[in-house]
């Protein structure tokens, strides 16, 4: 039997979005979503809930993500199914499902929402967290790369948040092979020395090793073989070419050869944008090219690039256009006046955000709520000024006090 008394509270690593909180979080989105649309992508919505397979198949059974991360659980119907961690996948399954890939042609989607990974809590980092990202498919071209990039910095740089752009190539299936080959030897030196994860990943994805984040194992990772000192013709004309647009358009980056991103499905293109103001998890957007991702779900072989955003990282970060929006609180002073305060309301909602406070109350208790709400405007009716055709209007910014025709208010 349930304990009645018990408070329930939300669960560890998951919270609300509310206040300001919310308020950012609505602006990101709303402001990110019209940059994204200006560079020719369309909203897409996949859901929360897939089939596991798909991202053992998308991002890796080496993974941290799928060994440890996932959400999983079997269903009702025995479907083997997890809350999605991350956006790419169900992205590229839609294509797959929906035959584009047999299709041909370009298409470009972007996407926000709630995804999950079972981690441990820490600021910047939550169990349910959220991410604006965008996907394109059907683009070789490099110039594509250095496109998507500059969609993250008009994004960023909207947002007034400061970053460094690093850089790296993962090669091809022609160039990585070899490089693997000759990492897991110098590895293999050493490998006794390194930490349990990494021990694992010689084995089962030997270039994650590079991404590790112990102190130690990044000491002994020093003179590591480079992966792009391994890359084909083809991969290497491909990054010069990216650096040489990204000179040209006047972005700084850095070039970090132990970049390999997180995930299994990324080839050529990888990087991130890190910021120093957020502590020790300083990826806030990242992302890269994975050509072969939509062969892996079972489709036709299909160029594609993407990149995720952290939501909850960069909204301490975000600041926020200083010109406030007119935020309209209209108040009654006595019951007589309430259904022509609502008429007005309703009017004035097409146009200007609008409170309407029901209850009659003097001007001090109407001035305290509207500034709680964070109304810029208040504008009080009682039986007076209705018998005059007038409303009382103070805008708290300016001070300025009228009393306002009804028609022209």
């Amino acid at each position: 039997m349930l304990n009645s008394t018990k408070t329930i509270q939300s669960l560890r690593g998951m919270k609300d979005i509310v206040g300001s909180d919310s308020e950012l979080f609505t602006y990101f989105i709303e402001n990110s979503s019209k940059i994204a649309q200006k560079y020719g992508f369309s909203y897409i919505e996949t859901p929360l809930l897939e089939e596991t397979a798909l991202f053992k198949r998308s991002v890796g059974e080496s993974s941290d993500i799928v060994n440890k991360e996932m959400y999983q659980f079997i269903d009702k119907g025995q479907n083997d199914v997890c809350l999605r961690p991350e956006g790419t996948a169900g992205v590229v399954r839609h294509f797959v499902e929906k035959k584009l890939d047999r299709a041909g042609g370009t298409y470009k989607w972007y996407y926000y929402g709630p995804m999950f990974r079972y981690e441990r809590p820490q600021k910047g980092r939550l169990r349910e967290f959220h991410q604006f990202g965008c996907e394109v498919f059907g683009i070789a071209n490099v110039y594509e790369d250095a496109n998507i990039i500059m969609l993250i910095k008009e994004i960023l740089d909207y947002f007034g948040i400061g970053f460094t752009l690093k850089l790296n190539s993962l090669g091809c299936k022609d160039c990585m092979p070899q490089y693997k080959n000759n990492l897991v030897n110098h590895l293999n030196s050493f490998k006794s020395e390194l930490c349990e994860d990494c021990n694992r990943r010689v084995d089962t994805n030997p270039i994650r090793v590079l991404d590790c984040k112990n102190e130690k194992c990044q000491t002994l990772l020093k003179d590591a073989p480079k992966i792009t000192n391994s890359l084909c013709k083809s991969c290497d004309s491909d990054f010069e070419k990216l650096k040489e647009i990204l000179d040209f358009n006047k972005v700084n980056y850095e070039i970090d050869s132990n970049l390999v991103r997180g995930l299994d499905y990324y080839n050529k293109t990888a990087f991130e944008f890190v910021s120093n103001e957020i502590g020790a998890q300083s990826a806030i957007a990242g992302g890269g090219r994975y050509d072969r991702l939509v062969e892996y779900l079972g489709g036709k072989s299909t160029a594609g690039i993407g990149f995720a955003i952290g939501i909850e990282r960069l909204l301490e970060l975000v600041k926020m256009n200083k010109e406030q929006k007119e935020f309209l609180y209209i108040g009654v002073l006595d019951e007589i006046s309430l259904n022509k305060a609502f008429e007005i309301a309703i009017k004035k909602r097409k146009t200007t955000k609008t409170y309407l406070e029901y209850t009659p109350r003097g001007f001090a208790k109407h001035f305290g709520i509207a500034e709680k709400l964070g109304c810029n405007i208040v504008s009080l009716i009682g039986e007076k000024e209705l018998g005059n055709g007038i409303i009382y209007t103070k805008n708290l910014n300016t001070k300025e006090e009228n009393n306002i025709i009804l028609e022209d208010f």
